[in-house]
């Protein structure tokens, strides 16, 4: 286990490239799966939950090689599927939800996939419902290991069909969109998650063969082909990182570039920033972030508090609900913060009404942050993180603090931000890594 020391009230300065999107990554490398050719993806990001993949990906006979510090290329053309019944797939398999994925491309091509429960961030309850419902759809056969806790989809053959998922989920969406794509016939997918994940996946799909139409909308339409052949394919840059440096910059009044940022793929997340008062500028493709010294909540038209709450895309995503909260705490004026999608991913302010800032959590979620415009800044206290965006708010909080803060179980910050304390030095941020 290791822990951050961070000494907080320092300004930062300086220009940060984002890393690539940590939520699309996951779901490109499963599509590996579904052709013997070669792929070669950039951008990739060197994070924890992305290393797991690519090593469960090996395991399973995978060729990878590392091209440079960015780029991987892979081929699955000897796939060892004996491994999915190892002991070892049930404890890799287990520690990372974003392993769900490879079901759908395995059922797809090999006609058999299996899963132990994943692992992943505890935010509350994220059923699997909607994958495996979607599979059974397209003429998959359904089990499940009480005693193991074992999933396993089996098929002769996938066959085309119209399904309604009952959520728009993306990695359910991504995981029936893989199995479609071989499937005999075509398939039409209702109420389907459309992030810009699920469009470069769909990208990354039809630039190796497959048929998909209505990308970008909530009805992905798949003509079944019988085969798809290999591709080159670049990852976006993490729109969530990207949310996250808004953050560091706001709350240490500091002066930071960031580069590169896909602004056609952002969506919301500048309006919401502004919303909070928060000085953005488009240059380019970068956001140039200047010093706020005070930033003040707008409230509706009509004057009363306004809400920030998290929807399906293109809805604000819930991923950045932690970093507004923060950012909230030194805003002039109030915010109710309403995180609909998972009941724990709030439970981490009790660590900011124990740095001072005033929070009133009223459920499990939602919460309603009376800013204090920087007049009393947050004081330093030892915690630990709980999640990957709770933790890496945490760590927000810890540099605009007074003090010297401690962050215990960093893992799970480095699950989703690579190298973020070399970054964090690199824009004059007073940062140590603590091995425990």
């Amino acid at each position: 286990m290791a822990s951050f020391k961070i000494e907080g009230g320092h300004k930062l300065n300086g220009t940060i490239t984002p890393q690539g999107a940590k939520n699309e990554v996951l779901q490109i490398l499963c599509a590996v799966l579904l052709t013997p050719e070669r792929v070669v993806i950039n951008n990739v990001p060197d994070i924890i939950d992305v290393n797991k993949l690519i090593f469960i990906l090996g395991e399973l006979g995978v060729k990878v090689e590392k091209l440079n510090k960015k780029s991987y290329s892979f081929q699955a053309d000897e796939i060892n599927l004996d491994y999915l019944e190892s002991e070892n797939f049930k404890r890799d398999g287990s520690s990372l939800r974003g392993s769900i994925m490879i079901v759908g491309p395995l059922l797809a091509r090999f006609g058999r996939g299996y899963i132990p429960r994943p692992g992943g961030d505890k935010i509350g309850r994220r059923r699997l419902d909607t994958h495996f419902e979607g599979f059974i759809r397209l003429g998959a056969k359904f089990r499940y290991n009480k005693e193991e806790h074992f999933y396993g989809v089996e098929a002769q053959e996938l066959y085309g069909v119209d399904m309604l998922l009952d959520e728009a989920s993306v990695t359910g969406t991504a995981n029936i969109l893989m199995a479609s794509v071989l499937a005999k016939g075509t398939t039409k997918i209702y109420n389907a998650a459309c992030e810009p994940y699920i469009q470069q996946l769909s990208k990354m799909l039809n630039s190796m063969g497959a048929k998909i139409s209505g990308v970008g909308s909530n009805l992905l339409i798949i003509e079944g082909v019988d085969s798809l052949v290999g591709c080159e394919h670049t990852v976006l840059p993490d729109m969530i990182e990207i949310g996250s440096w808004i953050g560091v910059a706001v709350m240490t009044r500091s002066e930071l570039t960031i580069k590169n940022v896909s602004w056609e793929n952002l969506g919301q997340i500048p309006n919401v920033f502004r919303k909070l008062g928060i000085q953005l500028e488009k240059k380019g493709d970068d956001i140039y972030i200047p010093v706020q010294e005070s930033y003040e909540i707008q409230n509706y038209i009509d004057g009363s508090v306004l809400t920030v709450a998290d929807a399906p895309w293109p809805g604000f995503t819930p991923d950045l609900l932690s970093i507004i909260l923060v950012i909230a705490t030194q805003a002039k004026g109030t915010v109710l913060i309403h995180q609909k999608m998972f009941e724990s991913r709030l439970f981490f302010v009790d660590k900011l009404i124990d740095m001072g800032a005033k929070v009133i959590l009223c459920d499990p979620h939602r919460a309603t942050v009376i800013g204090m415009n920087f007049k009393s800044s947050l004081k330093a206290t030892k915690m630990t993180s709980p999640d990957i965006r709770a933790g890496i708010s945490l760590l927000i909080a810890a540099l605009s603090a007074t003090g010297t803060s401690i962050i215990n179980n960093i893992e799970q910050i480095d699950r989703g931000y690579e190298n973020i304390e070399a970054r964090l030095k690199s824009i004059g941020a007073k940062i140590e890594r603590i091995e425990n």
